[in-house]
């Protein structure tokens, strides 16, 4: 038997939560249909070690972490912004607490008991979930779906798509419906690795060091740099300091590490010129430079053979190439770029060519840091599109 309702929302994570939530509130009936056993799966695995919920910083400067997409996302979040987010989040019962560099978290640190509440709430708006329920794309005006119970047909004035990226395929987020749009001539830039971990070779020498952190570092590639720290892994660096230069390493830039970004060249040589004595150069390095050893395992892993001069150590030392083998597979990213290109829906976020049907969250052609950008623009971009449904279902009423 098919079913009718006011609005579907395809993808129960925070992105189509949002979108739900705001359908309901406006008085619809509205179904949110998920392909995994349970929702927001990608977001309890997030908060695992501490849910990042936003960064707390003005908005001028929150927009500037999108690139190239700040133009078209700044009236999304500029309504629902870091502030919003957590006054949202407050509103669900969190206790709430901002780190010493500005990123938000619930006092609890886990995404459980905000999920909780939120599901809760949803219980007050009439909206009802199903899970197991894999879109398969369209049948005439119906959405179908293989369920537990076999296929089920679908209608809806109005649909919101929330269906993620390409990352992180095992908690729902595999990019399987991009042939469903390409099928309907909805532009989709393809999907690229972001927020990834760099693959290195190291040699035997660096096995002391996996699990270790590099602290106090800096990195740049192209016009991408950060003072986060990295660790280094089995398989290469990761971290937060990495993450935020992904996307220029990804496009080509070189990558270099400044092991003393809080001195210059000059103070570095200075220092490198004092007597050495019978100390080797590893040791004289560690002593009046202060590495620790695995800043000084990386110089030696990168920088080998170290220059004899103490300028052009010096210079090596803020500018150490690192020799890598690309980013991560996609499926290893935190998030990605690319999906529905912005020219392919309105201001609304509504499809071009699919009339009433809207965009949301990570499927949509962005990308952000980590640090809380990423939740508050699936978050933001949610609420946009369910608002912006809700008002074409009121405007479809009276016509």
């Amino acid at each position: 038997m098919m079913e009718t309702w006011d609005a579907v929302v395809i993808g129960a994570g925070p992105a189509g939560l949002m979108a739900a939530e705001e359908l309901g509130r406006a008085g619809y009936r509205v179904l949110v249909a998920e392909a995994k056993p349970s929702v927001a799966r990608k977001l309890l695995m997030a908060g695992k070690s501490g849910l990042n919920l936003t960064k707390d910083e003005p908005f001028d400067q929150l927009i500037t972490r999108y690139g190239e997409a700040a133009d078209w996302l700044a009236p999304m979040i500029r309504v629902f912004d870091a502030q919003a987010v957590q006054d949202w989040a407050q509103g669900l019962g969190s206790e709430l607490f901002t780190g010493s560099t500005g990123r938000v978290f619930p006092t609890v640190m886990k995404a459980s008991p905000l999920l909780r509440a939120w599901l809760a709430r949803f219980d007050g708006f009439g909206a009802q979930i199903r899970t197991r329920w894999r879109w398969g794309g369209w049948e005439g005006t119906g959405l179908v779906f293989e369920t537990p119970d076999g296929p089920k047909r679908i209608e809806a004035r109005a649909v919101v798509l929330a269906l993620g990226g390409a990352s992180w395929a095992r908690l729902g987020s595999d990019g399987g419906w991009v042939p469903l749009l390409d099928g309907k001539a909805v532009e989709i830039a393809p999907f690229k690795p972001a927020n990834a971990g760099l693959l290195v070779d190291w040699s035997d020498h660096m096995a002391p060091q996996f699990g270790q952190p590099l602290k106090g570092i800096a990195l740049h590639a192209g016009p991408s740099s950060s003072r986060g720290e990295a660790v280094i892994s089995k398989r290469g660096l990761e971290g937060g300091g990495v993450y935020s230069v992904c996307a220029a390493v990804r496009e080509g830039e070189t990558l270099q590490m400044d092991l003393l970004p809080d001195l210059d060249t000059a103070e570095i040589a200075r220092r490198l010129s004092r007597p050495r004595g019978k100390a080797s150069v590893s040791n004289h390095l560690r002593k009046v430079l202060k590495l620790g050893d695995a800043r000084a395992a990386v110089l030696q892993e990168f920088g080998r053979p170290l220059p004899q001069g103490t300028q052009a150590l010096a210079g090596l030392i803020k500018a150490l190439p690192v020799k890598h083998a690309g980013l991560r597979p996609m499926d290893e990213a935190i998030s990605t770029a690319g999906g529905v290109r912005r020219d392919a829906m309105d201001d609304g976020l509504m499809l071009k060519q699919i009339p009433g049907t809207f965009c949301a969250g990570e499927m949509l052609d962005w990308e952000a840091p980590t640090g809380g950008y990423l939740l508050t623009a699936c978050l933001a971009t949610g609420r946009w599109a369910g608002r912006a449904a809700a008002d074409y279902l009121a405007s479809a009423a009276t016509r």
